[in-house]
C-alpha cells in the first residue's frame, strides 16, 4: 500500500528569521506541525527581500542577527508593514533591548531557551490581533443575509447558525442581549436569510417615542382622530406588511399599550385610531430588549400573556467582552467605513493600540467600540492609529512610568517622612529604627531638604521646608 503524502499546511503564513541553521530548522519543523506555512531565512536583509515577493501575517525574528539586528528589522517592517506583528526571541544579553522594542511595538519577545508551548500561544494571539477584515462562514454558501455582522469567534457563529434555522419560519423571535451588541442587525439578518426578505423590514424603539404617540406610529390613525391628525396615517404594521417588523426595547413598552399590541398579534389585524374597521396585517414580529423580562413580569411591569406570544424562540447576543476575538476585526471593519467618511488614508491600528482594544473592558459593546473608532479616525494625523489614541478614547488614564533612580527617591523621602511622623521629629529615635547613625541620616533628611522640628506635635509641618543649619 502506497503511503499518502503528508498534508500541506493550511494555516497562517510565518516568516521565521535566525542565523542559527539548526534553530531554524527546529523553528520551521515545530511551526510546521503545527499547520503554519513557515519561510525561513538567516539574515534580516533576506527578511526584507522575502516581505517584497510575498506578505507573512507575522513575522518570527532572532534578536541578534548579522549585518542588521532583529530590532532594526523591526524598526524598518514598521515603517513599510505597520501592522503586521512582529514576535522576537532573544538572549538574556539582549532582554533590555526586546522590553524597549515591545514598548515601540513588538507583539512581544520570548527568551531562549523558550517553551514550544508559551511560543505557539504567543503566535495565535499575534494572528488574532491582526487578522484580516473578513466575515468567516464555517457553513459555507450565500452568507450575504449576515453580511453586517462581522465575527470570526464561536458564540456568534452558533448565535447566527440558530438564526438561520429560525428565519425559515414564521415563529416570533425575542433578541435578548446588552444594549449596543447588534440586536437589530441580527433582526435584519434574519429578515434577510427568510422568505419575507423582499419586503419591508420596519424596526421601531418601544422606549424612545412617547406613550401618547406609540399608539399612532404602531397602529396609525384617520384623519380628525384626535387634533393634529391632519391626514390618515399608515402605522408601522401596516407599512411592515408581508415583511418584519422589530419591536425594539419592548422591555419599555407603557402597559395600556401591551394590551392592545397583545390583540393585534392574537388577530393579526390593526384597527387605527378613529378607524371603525381592523385592516388585516401579516407581519413577522421579532422584539427586542435588555431589560429582564422575568423580573418585569414579577414586578407587574410586562403582561406574561404577551410575553409568550413574543417568546416563542428566544436568542442572546454575547457581549463584546465575550467574543474578544471579534474586536480587531470589528474595529478595522469601522476604521475603513470611517476612513472614507472623514477623507483619510487610514492603514490600522499600531500593535499595541489593537491590543488595547482588545483587552478593554467595553460596557457599552459594539456600540462603544465604533464610537470610540470613529473619535480617534477623526482626531488622527498619522495613517496608522496610536496607543495614545486609543487610550484617551476610551478614557484611559496616563500612566507615569518613573525611572529608578526617580522610584528610589520618592520611597526614600516617604519613608523618611514616615518615620518622623512616627517619633514626633525625633532624629535619635527615626535614625535607630532605620538602623542608620544620626550623622548618616541627617545627611538623608538634607538630600530631601526635610526638617526634623517641622513634625514635632506642637509644631506646623512643612515637609518640603529645608533644614535648618
Amino acid at each position: 500500500m502506497t503511503e499518502a503524502p503528508p498534508a500541506k499546511p493550511t494555516g497562517a503564513k510565518l516568516l521565521v528569521v535566525d542565523d542559527d541553521p539548526d534553530m531554524l530548522r527546529l523553528l520551521s519543523m515545530r511551526l510546521a506541525s503545527s499547520n503554519y506555512q513557515v519561510t525561513a531565512v538567516t539574515s534580516a536583509e533576506s527578511a526584507l527581500t522575502q516581505l517584497e515577493i510575498e506578505h507573512p501575517q507575522l513575522v518570527l525574528s532572532d534578536v541578534r542577527l548579522p549585518g542588521r539586528d532583529g530590532l532594526a528589522l523591526f524598526d524598518e517592517i514598521r515603517k513599510r508593514h505597520p501592522t503586521l506583528p512582529v514576535i522576537l526571541l532573544t538572549a538574556h544579553g539582549t532582554i533590555p533591548d526586546a522590553v524597549e522594542a515591545t514598548a515601540r511595538g513588538v507583539f512581544t519577545y520570548l527568551t531562549k531557551p523558550y517553551d514550544s508551548r508559551e511560543l505557539l500561544e504567543k503566535i495565535s494571539q499575534a494572528l488574532a490581533l491582526g487578522s484580516p477584515v473578513t466575515p468567516t462562514s464555517k457553513g459555507g454558501g450565500d452568507e450575504s443575509w449576515r453580511a453586517e455582522i462581522v465575527s470570526r469567534s464561536n458564540r456568534m457563529s452558533e448565535v447566527l447558525a440558530e438564526a438561520r434555522m429560525i428565519a425559515q419560519s414564521d415563529a416570533s423571535v425575542l433578541l435578548r442581549g446588552d444594549s449596543g451588541a447588534g440586536k437589530e442587525l441580527l433582526a435584519r439578518a434574519i429578515h434577510r436569510a427568510s422568505a419575507r426578505a423582499s419586503k419591508p423590514f420596519v424596526a421601531v424603539n418601544c422606549g424612545a417615542i412617547p406613550e401618547a404617540l406609540l399608539e399612532s406610529e404602531l397602529f396609525g390613525h384617520m384623519k380628525g382622530a384626535f387634533t393634529d391628525a391632519v391626514a390618515n396615517h399608515k402605522g408601522l404594521f401596516q407599512q411592515a406588511d408581508g415583511g418584519t417588523l422589530l419591536l425594539d426595547e419592548i422591555g419599555d413598552m407603557p402597559p395600556a399599550l401591551q394590551v392592545k399590541l397583545l390583540r393585534v398579534l392574537q388577530e393579526r389585524a390593526v384597527r387605527p385610531l378613529g378607524a371603525s374597521q381592523s385592516i388585516d396585517v401579516d407581519v413577522r414580529i421579532i422584539s427586542a430588549t435588555h431589560r429582564d423580562l422575568d423580573a418585569a413580569m414579577a414586578a407587574h411591569q410586562f403582561r406574561e400573556d404577551l410575553y409568550y406570544r413574543l417568546n416563542v424562540v428566544t436568542l442572546t447576543l454575547p457581549p463584546l467582552s465575550a467574543r474578544r476575538e471579534d474586536i480587531p476585526l470589528l474595529a478595522n471593519h469601522f476604521l475603513q467605513r470611517l476612513s472614507v467618511k472623514y477623507g483619510k488614508r487610514l492603514s490600522g491600528f499600531a500593535p499595541e493600540a489593537l491590543k488595547s482594544l482588545t483587552t478593554a473592558s467595553w460596557p457599552g459593546n459594539v456600540r462603544q467600540l465604533f464610537n470610540v473608532v470613529e473619535q480617534v479616525c477623526a482626531l488622527s494625523s498619522s495613517p496608522l492609529i496610536p496607543l495614545s489614541l486609543v487610550q484617551r478614547a476610551l478614557r484611559v488614564p496616563s500612566v507615569e512610568v518613573q525611572t529608578y533612580a526617580e522610584a528610589k527617591q520618592r520611597f526614600e523621602r516617604d519613608y523618611l517622612v514616615g518615620l518622623l511622623k512616627l517619633t514626633d521629629g525625633n532624629v535619635a529615635d527615626a535614625a535607630r529604627l532605620a538602623d542608620r547613625n544620626r550623622t548618616e541620616f541627617y545627611r538623608l533628611l538634607q538630600k530631601h531638604e526635610l526638617t526634623p522640628g517641622h513634625f514635632k506635635a506642637d509644631a506646623s509641618p512643612t515637609p518640603g521646608d529645608p533644614v535648618a543649619n
